[in-house]
């Protein structure tokens, strides 16, 4: 395999340096570089289970959270009980504002009603003890799938427990739990993970509908898993890499109808989508369904056969995510306002909140807040049941959830992690809320942002091009764990700084090589010129750090802007 010299450099700078280990990455290989399904926990159990079902004709409810994680994985197993003929079964959502997350007892009184006997959740159950008990009350028995952490019990002899409570389930399928190889799995692929083994022991038994399922068939899923895998930010590395990785091959001549057609709405070129497509376009309109009441749609676009139907799904949801637009650019500019007349530039942590704030838009706006002035921004509103429910980001220097930890007295419930966190809090605490967090941020060692001006490689403005471009795209899909190389480009000069957008919030600036006179646009969303380490001016000279794009725009190539630093 031939490889250039950048390349070698930025895969040593992923700590990817031997023969072996950067054949894997550049290369990745489905069936060396994945692992077998039978080896995460509870699996045989939860197989054996399922199939039990299914020859009994039992009512099967995929019971899935209401994001682009949960979703996706709901719609992986619908597609395998339609291709195995089994119709017995239904998808439950529940609602972002009514019910939020988690596995809820209401929605299990109502699946009962339903005649349902056995629940597979997807994202969400591995802390559900009290509702998986509330299920087994009624005859229902719960398979969970599931990638979330599992409650951790003290121990005074060795620290933090490895399991704490589990739910009394059939069976919990976590990657984080047992001895799977690898623990960062998203949800949806942990459901694809059960189809992997459902079909294996299907066809073992001999099942019919099982035997007559092509070989290799499930691997047409892989797109669903890629669009959740990329959605939910888990590391790109590892499995997860391979999965993203093929799940793209399979996106890019995907036969689903929902897809096709979603992509000629955005007019993305399907032949070439890439994680940014799936990032940037793809995902939001999937969880804009459930942020704006109508989490259904996303299942059904992502499951239906029919391409009129497609269609009229994708315009639909393109329709909602507009309006989903328009609703949290109007949270943000109120957002911003408050937060430059009540707080001052140095204070570590914001709290606003207004009543007539939808919760489920509020984790988007927070964190256009916490882009402008950096620190823990967390914002709060009133669901459609009166409870105050809030979502937080944070630039890294403060772990939200370790925050929320010192202040738990506080909270009727919260979760998250280190940059980002979601809670809902009592009438008579929320005013105090601020005071409540800074207090708590005090005791809290902030950990080291990364440091400004780090770089992956010194570049030209001159080589910015195809050669370029098709080097770095060798190590894609970028994400967390493996961020997109970024390049420092010295030796240039500032000729035009501009904004543009509708609201005039998206900042270009053109750029000119000192001593070659090349030129390139490099560009950013959401982010002012002052909002930079260096507020770029015309005539200037400028170093900048930037990642290296297609230009959708304009053709050609472009520079996303990562900083701008003074010489």
């Amino acid at each position: 395999m031939e490889i250039s010299e950048l390349v070698r450099g930025l895969l040593s700078r992923r700590g990817v340096t031997s023969d072996g280990d950067i054949s894997a990455f550049l290369a990745p290989d489905y069936e060396k570089h994945t692992h077998a399904p039978q080896l995460l926990l509870g699996m045989e159990r939860a197989t054996t289970r399922v199939l039990a079902a299914m020859r009994g004709n039992e009512r099967i409810a995929v019971y899935a959270d209401f994001d682009c994680d949960g979703i996706p994985g709901a719609a992986v197993l619908s597609d395998f009980f339609n291709k195995v003929g089994y119709q017995n079964f239904e998808v439950y959502l529940p609602h972002r504002d009514r019910e939020g997350y988690g596995f809820h007892t209401e929605a299990i009184t109502l699946l009962a009603s339903r005649g349902v006997s056995l629940i597979i959740t997807v994202d969400v159950g591995t802390t559900a003890v009290e509702a998986v008990a509330f299920a087994k009350e009624r005859g229902i028995d719960v398979i969970v799938t599931d990638h979330h952490e599992p409650v951790r019990e003290p121990s005074a002899s060795n620290g933090p427990g490895i399991t704490g409570t589990l739910p009394a389930a059939v069976a919990v399928l976590n990657p984080k739990l047992g001895e799977y190889p690898f623990p960062h799995l998203c949800g949806a692929a942990m459901a694809f993970k059960l189809v992997q083994a459902m079909l294996a022991e299907g066809k073992k038994e001999g099942l019919a509908n099982f035997v007559a399922v092509p070989e290799g068939w499930e691997k047409w899923l892989l797109d669903l898993v890629a669009i959740a895998t990329i959605a939910d930010m888990v590391p790109l590395v590892g499995e997860n890499r391979v999965l993203a990785y093929w799940g793209l091959q399979v996106l890019r001549k995907s036969p689903r109808p929902g897809i096709v057609a979603l992509c000629n709405r955005l007019r993305l070129r399907r032949a070439e989508l890439t994680e940014d497509d799936i990032g940037f376009s793809i995902a939001p309109r999937i969880n804009a369904a459930s942020r704006m009441d109508e989490p259904d749609l996303a299942l059904r676009l992502l499951t239906t056969q029919d391409a009129a139907e497609a269609e009229k799904l994708a315009a639909h949801l393109e329709e909602l995510n507009a309006s989903r637009k328009g609703v949290v650019g109007s949270i943000v500019r109120e957002a911003k306002k408050h937060a430059r007349e009540r707080f001052k530039s140095h204070e570590r942590v914001v709290v606003l909140g207004n009543p007539e704030w939808k919760p489920a838009l509020l984790g988007l706006a927070a964190n256009s807040v916490m882009n402008e002035r950096g620190g823990m921004v967390c914002l709060w509103g009133r669901d459609a049941l009166g409870r105050i429910k809030g979502s937080c980001r944070s630039d890294g220097a403060l772990s939200v959830v370790d925050v929320f930890a010192s202040a738990g007295e506080s909270f009727v419930e919260y979760g998250g992690h280190a940059r980002s966190g979601g809670f809902s809090v009592l009438s008579e605490h929320v005013h105090t809320l601020h005071e409540t967090l800074a207090r708590a941020s005090a005791t809290m060692e902030r950990a080291e942002v990364a440091a400004s001006g780090e770089h992956d490689a010194l570049i030209t403005l001159r080589e910015v091009s195809s050669p370029l471009h098709r080097d770095i795209s060798r190590l894609a899909p970028f994400g967390a764990g493996n961020p997109k190389p970024v390049f420092r480009i010295a030796g240039t000069t500032v000729a035009q700084v501009k904004r543009f957008g509708k609201e005039k919030n998206h900042v270009e600036v053109m750029l000119t090589c000192t001593d070659s006179g090349a030129s390139a646009r490099a560009f950013d969303f959401f982010r002012a010129p002052e909002n930079f380490t260096h507020t770029p001016v015309s005539g200037e000279s400028a170093s900048v750090l930037a990642t290296v794009e297609r230009d959708s725009y304009r053709g050609g190539f472009a520079l996303r802007l990562v900083d701008v630093l003074p010489l």
